[in-house]
């Protein structure tokens, strides 16, 4: 059976202390994952609006199907969407404002922009 291993007298207490002084920037970092993985989520569901918007435009030919089609395949709110329908191709670009919310990191970042824009071509009648 081993020995328990002997401190110097001076040495109670310093795994407490270094706890105590690296329990913070951890949470601070863990906190920063989360608010990072908050805006994946969020680019990834504006892009689907995107992606949806575009190949309901590109059937229609028309910039309210795409709105429509944007709105329906995500529920963050509130989405800008801008259609571009031209003879040949429709491109749709949306937009939204991701606020930092999560505790302590929403103080340092501000609000994050994202958009997303896909073009298809636009489908025969």
């Amino acid at each position: 059976m081993a020995r328990p291993r002997r401190t110097a007298a001076g040495d109670t207490g310093q795994s407490t202390v270094e706890l105590a002084l690296a329990l913070p920037l951890v949470c601070l970092l863990l906190l920063g994952v989360l608010q990072v993985a908050l805006v994946v989520r969020s680019q990834l569901a504006v892009q689907a609006a995107a992606r949806n918007g575009a190949r309901a435009a590109a059937a229609a030919a028309t910039p309210d199907a795409a709105a429509a089609a944007a709105h329906a395949s995500t529920s963050i709110r509130p989405l800008e969407v801008d259609v571009d329908v031209s003879a040949r191709r429709v491109t749709v670009t949306v937009r939204y404002a991701e606020p930092t919310d999560v505790p302590l990191v929403g103080w340092l970042l501000p609000t994050v922009r994202l958009r997303a824009a896909v073009t298809m071509p636009v489908e025969p009648p």
